[in-house]
């Protein structure tokens, strides 16, 4: 269950570990930049709130994760953001970039516009794209180091996932989507909680099971066009097989050659995909030798103490791999 936490005191928590919730935490780092838009009714921020929240799960032993919206207000402030949340205790991580649009039309009653409309502007709010990326790496340099053995950040488990050739974690970057439901109160089952639009509605709970709806032409069609409306600056980038185009909801943008349709984070993930490709490579040929998770922490401290900068590229790769340099990871 996902919320912002500013109503869960001791009951809920009890109740919450006795059934074994899952919850997810929305807080988006240290009070100054959490509370730049999450505001009560009465206009005042919520992060004394949500910690005291987060203190009560850990206090009752409640399973949890935190989700962080990373947006145009806290994207410069990514270590301050990371360093936060593990001194508050979250162990389990998700940063979710905050992209939205807003109609151009002014007879619009509803400014924000749903995926797919022309007619629209990026909100002021939004994170932009390679800043996003760059966030990613400021943490993933900080938590590859130090981190990988006590704290899971969804982002970076997805990239270890692509290089290790093991299915996708997160829908926005699977070859296909469409199975992470929204179900309304009336059991109206839609395709994903980014289009609980009437085109994209399967049916309904009551007259048809969630098995038969899953399996519906419809919602395969909806999942396989991720996939088939990729554009051709996505089908021929290196870094297909861990993006796979991202969520469809954020192809609104044209491509560097040209092409619509074309994912507005792009720049931000291939920056991010670059970044950590070294890394995986390295981690990816470790993993196959039997080392567990944690030894890439020791390698790159190895490599720390030793002048990196003298492998060349036809000498023996420092994982161990017995490959040259150039055919292990530096190769890009």
């Amino acid at each position: 269950m996902q919320t912002n936490g500013i109503l869960v005191n001791d009951e809920w928590a009890r109740f919450f570990a006795e059934q074994h919730f899952l919850i997810g935490l929305s807080i988006d780092g240290p009070a100054s930049l959490h509370n730049h838009y999450r505001l009560n009714r009465a206009g005042k921020g919520t992060h004394e709130q949500v910690v005291a929240a987060m203190a009560r799960l850990k206090a009752h032993h409640v399973d949890f994760n935190t989700l962080t919206v990373v947006g145009k207000h806290n994207v410069g402030h990514a270590a301050d953001v990371y360093e936060f949340l593990l001194a508050a205790g979250s162990r389990f991580i998700q940063f979710i970039p905050l992209v939205e649009r807003m109609s151009t039309d002014n007879s619009s009653v509803l400014n924000l516009v749903m995926p797919g409309e022309s007619a629209a502007t990026l909100a002021p709010w939004t994170v932009p794209s390679w800043q996003y990326g760059e966030f990613l790496n400021q943490i993933f340099d900080i938590w590859v180091r130090r981190d990988v053995d006590r704290v899971y950040v969804q982002m970076f488990d997805v990239a270890l996932a692509a290089w290790t050739a093991q299915q996708p974690v997160l829908c926005v970057h699977s070859e296909t989507c469409g199975h992470a439901f929204a179900l309304e109160s009336n059991g109206d089952l839609y395709n994903c909680d980014h289009f609980v639009y009437p085109e994209h509605l399967l049916g309904n709970i009551h007259q048809h099971s969630i098995k038969a709806l899953n399996n519906s032409e419809r919602a395969i069609a909806f999942g396989e066009a991720k996939r088939e409306t990729l554009t051709a600056d996505c089908r021929r980038c290196d870094y297909r097989f861990a993006c796979h185009g991202g969520c469809p909801k954020h192809r609104f943008a044209v491509s560097p050659s040209g092409h619509p349709a074309h994912n507005y984070l792009c720049a931000g993930y291939k920056h991010f995909f670059q970044h950590v490709t070294p890394y995986m490579n390295v981690w990816r040929e470790l993993l196959a030798q039997g080392y567990p998770m944690a030894s890439i922490m020791r390698w790159l401290a190895q490599d720390a103490r030793k002048d990196t900068g003298a492998v060349s590229r036809n000498h023996l790769c420092p994982c161990g791999s017995g490959k040259k340099y150039k055919k292990c990871c530096g190769k890009a």
